[in-house]
């Protein structure tokens, strides 16, 4: 990855807000860094991301390990009393368990943020394989199941504004034409069922399907993912669909 170009440097926030908020979304992206990772990553100086990293680890907002800084247990729990996001997540659990206990595979919820999914909740299988997907980890909403489930529902704004920032490819099987996405986005529309053949992940499918809200407006999506040689994405569409329409009439959805 390139270090940050000068016009984005001259970008960088001012306030000292600002300047926490990027370091915090560095290692909501990676994971794990150190100081001079970090420093590149962001565009801010080393002495400010070592005071910075100092003061959120103070309020337990990240984490100084041997292995690097990581984002700290507080920040989980602000992230457990978000509203909507705690709601949606409870009401999801039972049909969650069900469907994994129906087919024994992972099972994913995500909502759509800009242009990416986040993930709320994730229920492994046992012989699940690894995944890059992580509770409260962001994926490209192209490039997943459950972003195209959610994105075949959403405003053409919210679609226009992600092809605009480029589709950029996970693996030669994601879509990166915008043509072929919105071909793509009009067949999930019909059937109301969407597939990731290994897009996201080589050797990796999911089938998943939207969750509407009582204004009748997308909110979420519900994938079942697998391994591709074990995984019949078509055969467990319909026990996908029934568990996000399940929830649908939980969250109050109109009749479609």
């Amino acid at each position: 990855m390139q270090g940050m170009c000068s016009a984005e440097r001259d970008a960088r926030p001012a306030s000292v807000l600002g300047r926490a908020v990027l370091i915090l979304d560095s290692l909501a992206q990676e994971g794990v860094l150190g100081v001079s990772e970090m420093a590149r990553r962001t565009g801010l100086p080393k002495t400010t991301v070592h005071r910075l990293v100092g003061e959120l680890a103070r309020h337990d907002l990240l984490e100084v390990t041997d292995e690097g800084i990581r984002l700290g247990m507080r920040l989980f729990e602000f992230g457990q009393n978000v509203p909507r996001q705690r709601s949606l997540k409870e009401a999801a659990l039972p049909y969650m368990r069900d469907l994994q206990e129906a087919t024994r595979e992972t099972v994913h919820l995500a909502v759509l943020d800009g242009t990416e999914v986040v993930y709320l909740e994730i229920l492994h299988a046992a012989h699940a394989p690894r995944l890059p997907s992580r509770v409260g980890g962001r994926m490209p909403a192209q490039a997943t199941g459950v972003g195209k489930a959610i994105l075949a529902f959403s405003p053409p704004a919210v679609v226009d504004a992600l092809i605009s920032r480029g589709l950029a490819r996970r693996t030669p099987h994601t879509i990166a034409m915008p043509g072929a996405l919105r071909q793509e986005l009009g067949r999930i529309a019909e059937s109301s069922v969407s597939f990731d053949r290994e897009e996201s992940v080589l050797g990796i499918v999911c089938t998943a399907s939207p969750v509407f809200g009582k204004d009748g407006e997308v909110v979420a999506a519900i994938s079942l993912t697998g391994w591709s040689s074990r995984l019949d994405a078509a055969r467990v569409a319909p026990a996908v669909r029934t568990a996000a329409l399940a929830l649908s009439r939980q969250l109050g959805a109109p009749p479609r």
